[in-house]
C-alpha cells in the first residue's frame, strides 16, 4: 500500500514550541509505523518561507526575508532530526522548484475557469504607503468579540477579511488603515460546494476525519462556500504568472497547502521515483495539523485538488486540538512557551515525544505542565519502561554472565505480545495515538509485574530451568518492545536493539537468535523534582505579562 503523509508547514519566523510539535508528531510515528509494517511510505514537510510573518520579522530586526528564512528552516532541521522526525523530504516554500509548481497550479486553476479576476476592496495604510496584508491588519473578530488577525480567528477558527474586523489596526504602525479598491484573482470555492459536500460526507460515513475536523467543515459548507482571493500584495512569495500582475503575488493559503506536492514532485525528481503513485484513490493519506490549520486542509487543499482533476484527496485529517501551558495559552508574542531549542539541551527526546502523546491534544485541549512532564518520565519511562529493561538485563549480565539463557518463552507472553501488534497497529492506523501508548504501558506494567510473581533472584537457586523460563520469556517482552514502541520512543527503541543485537525490520512478533547482550547501560536517568521549580522560574522571568 502507498502511504503519504503531509506534516503541517511551520512559518521561518520564530523557533518551534511544543505547541508545534504536539501537533506535527503524530506523522512521524506513522511514518515509523507504516515503514515497520513494509509499506511504501512517502511524508514531506518543509518550513513555510513565504508571507507576511517572515516579512514582519524581517522588518523588526532590521534584516533581509531570506536571512530569517535562512535561519529559522536551519533551526527546524535540525530540531526534527533531533526529535527523531523521520521525513522523507524537508523542503522550503522559497525553493525555484516550489514557486514554478505553485505557478504550474494556478495557471490550470485559471485555464479550467475557478480561478477568475476582480476589482476589490482591501485594506490599504496611508501611513506606511502600501496595500495591507491580511496578517498586517489586527481588530476584533466579527464573528466571537476576541482579538483577531485579519485572515483567521484564532479563538473561533473563523476565516476572514480584514474588511470583516472591527476597530482595524494596521500591525506595522497602528493607525487606522483606510478601504482602497484594486484587483485581484479569485477561487470559485463556490462552485465546488456539491463535490466537497459529498467528499466529507464520505469522510465522515468512514471515520477517517477527526472530530473536530469534521464539525468545523460542516459548519463552512452550511454556511455556503464563499470565493477566496488567491492573490495579494504581499513583500515576498511565489509570483502571479500572468502578464502584468507580476507584482502580486499568490495567496498563502493556496501557496502553502500546495507544497505537499511540490515537495512530492521534488522528491520524485531527486530520488529518481515516481510520485504520482501518492496521489490516486489507493493512496492512504494522512495530513498532520493543527486546529487553526483545519479549513486549509478540508476545504481548501481538497478543493485545490479537484480543480486539478487529482485523486488523491485527503483521506485522514489528522487536527490536534491546542495545547496549553501551565494552563494558560501558548503566547510567542508573550515569550509564554517551552521553545524546543531549549528542552532539546536538558531533556531526553523520547521525554518530550512520550510526553506529547500520551498527553496529546486529539479530542480536547490538554495541558503541559513540568510537574507533570518530570514525573511521568520519572514513573512511566524510568520507573516502569526503563526499570522492566535494566532489571532484566542487568539480572542476565549478573547470573548469566551476559548470555541469554536457553528457555521457553511462557504462552501467556508470546499470546500477549502477539496481539499487543495488532491492537496497537489499530490504534494508530486510526489515528489514536494516545491510547495506543496507554496499551503498551498497559503491558509494561503487566510485565514488571510479572517480574514480581517470578521471583527470580529466588529461582536462580531455587529451580534454575524456571529462572531460564523467566528470563527468556522477559527478554523477549523487551525485544518486541523496541518493534513496537519505534513509533513513539525510538531512542530508547534503538538502544535495546544495541544492546540485543536486533536486526529485525518487520513488524510482527519475533524470538530473538541473539545469545550474547552489550554491555547493560539505562535507558534514562531520573530527573531531579526541583527542576519542576527551576523551569516554572525561568519561564514566569522570561514571560513578558
Amino acid at each position: 500500500m502507498n502511504i503519504f503523509i503531509g506534516g503541517a508547514w511551520p512559518y521561518a519566523n520564530g523557533s518551534l514550541h511544543l505547541g508545534h510539535i504536539a501537533a506535527l508528531l503524530p506523522g512521524d510515528i506513522l511514518a515509523r509505523y507504516y515503514r515497520l509494517k513494509g509499506e511504501n511510505v512517502l511524508y514531506v514537510s518543509g518550513s513555510d518561507c513565504n508571507g507576511t510573518p517572515i516579512a514582519i520579522r524581517a522588518k523588526q530586526e532590521n534584516v533581509s526575508i531570506k536571512e530569517i528564512a535562512d535561519r529559522y528552516h536551519q533551526e527546524f532541521n535540525e530540531n526534527f532530526k533531533r526529535l527523531g522526525f523521520t521525513y522523507d523530504f524537508y523542503t522550503r516554500t522559497d525553493s525555484h522548484h516550489h514557486h514554478k509548481t505553485v505557478q504550474e497550479i494556478f495557471i490550470q486553476l485559471l485555464e479550467s475557469g475557478l480561478i477568475y479576476k476582480k476589482e476589490v476592496e482591501q485594506t490599504y495604510c496611508e501611513e506606511c504607503a502600501q496595500f495591507l496584508p491580511n496578517r498586517y491588519v489586527e481588530g476584533i473578530c466579527p464573528n466571537c468579540g476576541q482579538h483577531a488577525r485579519g485572515d483567521q480567528c484564532d479563538n473561533c477558527s473563523t476565516i476572514l477579511d480584514p474588511l470583516d474586523l472591527i476597530n482595524k489596526k494596521c500591525k506595522l504602525c497602528g493607525h487606522s488603515p483606510i478601504v482602497k479598491r484594486t484587483e485581484h484573482f479569485y477561487f470559485s470555492l463556490s462552485k465546488l460546494q456539491n463535490e466537497l459536500e459529498n467528499y466529507v460526507e464520505f469522510a465522515k460515513n468512514n471515520a477517517t476525519w477527526r472530530t473536530n475536523a469534521i464539525q468545523l467543515t460542516e459548519r463552512y459548507l452550511k454556511e455556503g462556500l464563499h470565493d477566496r482571493a488567491v492573490s495579494r500584495d504581499l513583500p515576498n512569495g511565489v509570483s502571479v504568472p500572468v502578464k502584468g500582475y507580476e507584482e502580486k503575488k499568490i495567496y498563502v493559503w493556496i501557496e502553502a497547502v500546495s507544497g505537499y506536492y511540490s515537495a512530492s514532485k521534488q522528491w520524485g525528481i531527486e530520488t529518481i521515483q515516481d510520485d504520482s503513485i501518492f496521489w490516486n484513490e489507493e493512496t492512504k493519506s494522512y495530513y498532520i495539523h493543527g486546529k487553526d490549520n483545519i479549513p486549509f486542509h478540508s476545504i481548501i487543499w481538497p478543493s485545490i485538488l479537484i480543480g486539478l482533476r487529482k485523486k488523491g484527496l485527503p483521506t485522514h485529517i489528522v487536527s490536534n486540538e491546542y495545547l496549553t501551558l501551565e494552563k494558560k495559552k501558548l503566547s510567542t508574542s508573550k515569550n509564554w512557551a517551552v521553545w524546543i531549542p531549549d528542552i532539546l539541551e536538558k531533556y531526553h527526546p523520547d521525554s518530550i515525544r512520550y510526553f506529547l502523546t500520551i498527553n496529546a491534544p486529539e479530542n480536547r485541549d490538554t495541558d503541559f505542565s513540568w510537574r507533570e512532564f518530570i514525573y511521568s518520565h520519572n514513573s512511566e519511562l524510568l520507573g516502569a519502561f526503563g526499570n522492566f529493561v535494566n532489571r532484566t538485563l542487568k539480572f542476565i549480565e549478573k547470573y548469566y554472565e551476559g548470555t541469554i539463557p536457553e528457555g521457553t518463552i511462557h504462552s501467556s507472553i508470546k499470546n500477549k505480545v502477539h496481539d499487543l501488534y495488532d491492537l496497537v497497529g489499530n490504534q494508530i492506523e486510526n489515528t489514536n495515538f494516545k491510547n495506543a501508548l496507554e496499551e503498551i504501558f498497559e503491558f509494561i506494567r503487566y510485565a514488571n509485574k510479572y517480574f514480581d510473581e517470578e521471583q527470580p533472584w529466588n529461582q536462580i537457586t531455587e529451580d534454575k530451568e524456571a529462572c531460564n523460563n523467566s528470563m527468556v520469556s522477559c527478554v523477549h517482552i523487551i525485544a518486541n518492545l523496541a518493534q513496537i514502541l519505534n513509533p513513539f520512543l525510538p531512542f530508547a527503541s534503538n538502544q535495546i536493539k544495541e544492546l540485543l543485537k536486533i536486526d529485525v525490520h518487520e513488524r510482527k512478533e519475533f524470538v530473538l537468535s541473539t545469545k550474547q547482550i552489550s554491555q547493560v547501560k539505562p535507558l534514562f536517568e531520573r530527573i531531579d523534582v526541583k527542576r519542576i521549580e527551576e523551569e516554572l522560574n525561568l519561564l514566569r522571568s522570561h514571560s513578558i505579562t
